[in-house]
């Protein structure tokens, strides 16, 4: 018996993704006594590689999905709490009380670092307290301006801001009266997010330096965990 042996492959490609998804190689017989063919399917190079290399493909893509879906102008709200802390000649206050903030700018998500410009309010509460026979209670708001840099590792990503906050005080003492105080100070914070869309959870601790006038020394604290839309 005399036969003849021709291998040849046959690729189909994807137009979409212009890759190959199958691969299929076969061994041709001609069986010259008999005068039949047989086809013998002898294995596949590539089997079903659509799914795996369409997951490599989104897996490897990913950051950068993520990341342009993170720029543009973006509004925000956080609640947490504020550490108010004051050393007035020698009575020292120092308290916590519930506080919120909203806020809004944009942000440049760039190939490495992304860079933003944000402005808000916040209120830090009204926190009280018994200070040598005194009830006294301080209401605090401000307006805040800041320059973020952050880095983004896929849909997870941290950042640092420094900036100015622009502070309001009055302190209340009960049966003496009451004294207002304001300024505008240096701020600083960190935090970290993690990016669903154009929807983002960040959580941060920011410290607010702020010089009250008679304080030997005074600082001023928020922790909080908020949303973030991004348009």
């Amino acid at each position: 018996m005399m036969s003849k042996k021709l291998v040849f492959a046959v690729y189909t490609t994807d137009p979409i993704w212009g890759m190959i998804i199958t691969a299929q190689r076969f061994t041709l017989v001609q069986n010259v006594n008999q005068g039949v063919f047989m086809i013998q399917d002898i294995g596949r190079a590539v089997h079903n590689m659509q799914g795996p290399v369409l997951s490599v493909l989104l897996i490897a893509l990913w950051p950068a999905v993520a990341a342009n879906a993170d720029s543009g102008f973006y509004v925000g709200g956080s609640v947490g709490t504020a550490a108010t802390e004051l050393d007035v000649e020698d009575v020292e206050f120092d308290e916590d009380d519930f506080a919120w903030k909203g806020f809004g700018g944009f942000n440049f998500d760039l190939a490495v670092v992304d860079l933003a410009v944000e402005g808000g309010y916040v209120n830090f509460g009204s926190p009280g307290a018994n200070v040598s026979g005194l009830d006294i209670d301080i209401d605090l708001d401000a307006l805040t301006g800041f320059g973020l840099v952050g880095i983004e590792l896929g849909p997870i990503g941290v950042f640092a801001k420094a900036g100015l906050v622009s502070w309001d005080a009055e302190a209340t003492i009960d049966g003496i009266g009451s004294n207002d105080d304001s300024g505008t100070d240096p701020a600083y914070g960190v935090g970290a997010r993690f990016s669903i869309g154009s929807v983002e959870l960040r959580a941060e601790y920011e410290l607010f330096d702020i010089d009250v006038d008679g304080a030997e020394s005074s600082d001023l604290s928020m922790l909080s965990a908020g949303l973030v839309w991004t348009f």
